[in-house]
């Protein structure tokens, strides 16, 4: 009698470990839970960190051209299209006609395919370069991006090297693209030559 009144005792024990046990599991549960309703409360901010990111990092996926250039310069060169406008690498410059007077209508997609030309410091006209026609302009994400006689201006994912101009009148994203000359206007003339309109 007395070992089953020990064995019931020690039971009885055992169950009110478990049991304690259960509830600093279910105070860890209510923890988690906790936690867990600091992770829904995240995701809002998860999203407003994410969605740039992912945008920055694919427009450096599509092109090192989406970086802001901190030495931007606006040149003109000679190619098979006449006189065209080029960054300070030598990289092709495209106008969007959706856009309007000193404003870009070109963001998400379609700034992964054609980067704008975003600066941190003001640019330098080149050579040829009319630079009373040239400034920046503010983009919708607080970036400056320059244009030219209140064109905004872009370069091209599909250009891999200066010299390419493989963006020149494509029709992309509601509208067509062209290289500009450094009047401000843009090129909608055929190649001068056959050598792939470059220059």
């Amino acid at each position: 009698m007395r070992r089953h009144t020990r064995t019931v005792t020690a039971l009885a024990s055992a169950l009110l470990l478990a049991t304690a046990a259960a509830g600093c599991s279910d105070n860890g549960g209510d923890h988690g839970s906790a936690s867990g309703s600091d992770r829904a409360e995240q995701p809002n901010n998860h999203e407003v960190d994410v969605v740039p990111a992912a945008s920055s990092s694919a427009s450096a996926s599509a092109s090192s051209s989406a970086s802001a250039s901190s030495s931007p310069k606006v040149d003109v060169k000679n190619g098979s299209f006449g006189k065209m406008l080029v960054d300070e690498k030598g990289r092709s410059l495209y106008q969007f006609d959706k856009d309007t007077t000193n404003k870009s209508m070109c963001s998400g997609s379609c700034a992964t395919a054609w980067p704008p030309f975003t600066v941190t410091t003001k640019p330098v006209a080149g050579s040829g370069i009319k630079a009373n026609l040239l400034k920046t302009i503010k983009r919708s994400d607080g970036s400056e991006q320059v244009a030219y006689n209140g064109r905004p201006l872009y370069r091209f994912e599909g250009d891999k090297k200066p010299g390419d101009i493989n963006g020149q009148d494509i029709n992309a994203f509601g509208a067509k693209w062209f290289i500009m000359n450094p009047d401000g206007k843009k090129v909608t003339t055929a190649p001068q030559n056959n050598n792939g309109g470059g220059y």
